[in-house]
C-alpha cells in the first residue's frame, strides 16, 4: 500500500528480510492507520540501508516534509553502530528518521520471542500502549532513546485513532 505523501506518513526501510517481515508484522496491528505507513523493499544490508537513504530519499524527505523515515538494521552487536549511522543522516532531517534494530540479528531475537510477524506485531502494541513488554527484551533495549523520540513523533501518526 502506498501512502499520502502530501500528509504525515511513515516510511520504513528495512535491511533484510527478516527486519522487512517484523516491519510487516508491525504493520498489522489492527489499531494501526495503515494507510500512513510503507515498509519499503529490502536494502541488503545496514551499510546498504544508509546509502539507499542517502541516494533515494533524502530529496523526497526535504520536498515532503510531512515524511518520517524508519531506517531498521542489524546493530550485529556493535554499539557504535548507532552513532555511526546518525552522522549519515543530514541534521535538517534528524528529527524524523529512526534508527532501530535488534542488537545482533532478528535471527537472535525470533529464537526468544516467536515469529518475525509475532514480534512486529508485539512491538507495534508496545508502541501503542507505550509499554516495554518487548521492546524491553535485552535485544531491544539498546533502541531506549529512539524508541523515545519515536513515540513522541510517530506513535500520534501510526495510532492517532487508538489515542
Amino acid at each position: 500500500m502506498s501512502v499520502n505523501k502530501y500528509k504525515l506518513h511513515v516510511l520504513v526501510l528495512p535491511e533484510d528480510r527478516a527486519n522487512s517481515q517484523i516491519a510487516n508484522g508491525f504493520s498489522t496491528d489492527v489499531y494501526l492507520s495503515t494507510w500512513r505507513i510503507q515498509v519499503l523493499e529490502e536494502a541488503g544490508g545496514w551499510m546498504d540501508v544508509l546509502s539507499h537513504f542517502r541516494l533515494d530519499h533524502i530529496v523526497g524527505m526535504d520536498r515532503f516534509p510531512q515524511r518520517m523515515m524508519v531506517l531498521l538494521i542489524d546493530f550485529d552487536g556493535r554499539q557504535d553502530r548507532l552513532n555511526f549511522a546518525k552522522h549519515e543522516i543530514p541534521e535538517r532531517l534528524s528529527d524524523r528518521v529512526f534508527i532501530l534494530g535488534v542488537f545482533t540479528e532478528p535471527e537472535d531475537l525470533k529464537v526468544k520471542l516467536g515469529s518475525y510477524e509475532e514480534i512486529g506485531l508485539a512491538l507495534a502494541k508496545d508502541c501503542r500502549e507505550e509499554t516495554d513488554m518487548t521492546w524491553g527484551h535485552e535485544l531491544l533495549r539498546h533502541n531506549a532513546g529512539e524508541l523515545e523520540r519515536l513515540r513522541e513523533h510517530v506513535r500520534p501518526i501510526l495510532f492517532s485513532g487508538s489515542l
